[in-house]
C-alpha cells in the first residue's frame, strides 16, 4: 500500500482518530482522516485541516513537526509571528515573514538559509538591496544584480561569479563596459560587446573567443573589418564577407 493511502504522522506512526483531542471537529465534519488532519505527515492534509479550522492555528505554532508550524503561520494571529523568525526551519520563517510588515523582511537579509535570502532579495525594495551585495551565495547576488539600482552596480564588478558579471554587463552604465569587455569570462565579454559603443569595438580585434569576435564583426564599422577576413572561425569569416558584399552592393 502506498503511504499516501495511509494515515501516518511525522514520526511514522499510525494516526488514530480515537486518541485525537479534536473529537468535536470530527463529529462536526471539520476534519477527516487521510483528508484533513493536523496530525498527518502530508502538508496538503495539514493545510486543509488548518484552513477549515483557522482559529486553532495559534495552538500549533510550537508543534514539533515543522510542516505544521509553517502552515499554522499562514493563519495564526499576526502578533504571534515575529517569534517564528527565529524558528530553526526556513519554511516556517518564510511563511511568517510573508504576513508581517515590510520591516521584518529586512531582518531576513542575513538568514542562514540561501533559499530564504533568495526570496528576500526578490522582494526587497531596490534601495534595501546593497546590504546583500556581498552575500556568500552566488544566486542571491545574481538576484541582487538584476534588481539593484544601476548606480550601485559598479560595486559588484569584482564579483567572483561570471553569471553575476553577465548581468552587470547587461545593465551597467556604458562607462564601465570597456572593463567588462576585458573580463576573463567570454560570456561576460560577449554581453559587454553587445552594448559597447561602436567607436570602441576596434580596440577588441584580438579577442580570443569566436563568439565575441562574431559579435564584434557583426557590429564594427565596415572600414575596420579587415582583420576578420582571415579569421580562424568560419562563422566570423562568413559574417565579415556578407557585410563587405552588402556594402559593395549598396554603393553601386
Amino acid at each position: 500500500m502506498n503511504d499516501i493511502d495511509e494515515a501516518i504522522d511525522w514520526r511514522g506512526e499510525t494516526v488514530s482518530c480515537d486518541s485525537c483531542a479534536h473529537q468535536d471537529l470530527l463529529a462536526a465534519g471539520k476534519c477527516r482522516l487521510k483528508h484533513a488532519c493536523v496530525h498527518d505527515r502530508y502538508a496538503r492534509r495539514i493545510d486543509r485541516f488548518l484552513n477549515w479550522n483557522q482559529a486553532l492555528a495559534n495552538d500549533y505554532l510550537a508543534h514539533p513537526h515543522f510542516e505544521v508550524r509553517a502552515i499554522a503561520a499562514k493563519s495564526a494571529d499576526v502578533f504571534r509571528l515575529p517569534a517564528l523568525l527565529n524558528d530553526p526551519e526556513e519554511t516556517v520563517r518564510w511563511n511568517a515573514v510573508l504576513r508581517l510588515p515590510y520591516r521584518y523582511l529586512l531582518r531576513l537579509r542575513d538568514d542562514p538559509h540561501r533559499e530564504v535570502r533568495i526570496r528576500v532579495a526578490a522582494r526587497l525594495l531596490p534601495a534595501d538591496l546593497p546590504a546583500m551585495i556581498g552575500d556568500a551565495d552566488y544566486y542571491v547576488r545574481l538576484v541582487v544584480a538584476r534588481r539593484i539600482e544601476t548606480a550601485l552596480l559598479p560595486r559588484m564588478m569584482d564579483d567572483s561569479e561570471a553569471q553575476v558579471r553577465v548581468v552587470l554587463a547587461q545593465r551597467i552604465g556604458e562607462v564601465f563596459l570597456p572593463r567588462l569587455a576585458a573580463d576573463r569570462d567570454p560570456a561576460v565579454r560577449l554581453e559587454a560587446v553587445r552594448r559597447l559603443p561602436l567607436a570602441l569595438l576596434g580596440l577588441l580585434q584580438d579577442e580570443p573567443d569566436w563568439r565575441v569576435r562574431y559579435e564584434i564583426a557583426s557590429r564594427i564599422d565596415i572600414g575596420l573589418l579587415e582583420p576578420f577576413i582571415d579569421d580562424p572561425d568560419p562563422l566570423v569569416r562568413d559574417v565579415t564577407v556578407r557585410r563587405r558584399e552588402a556594402r559593395k552592393e549598396s554603393v553601386q
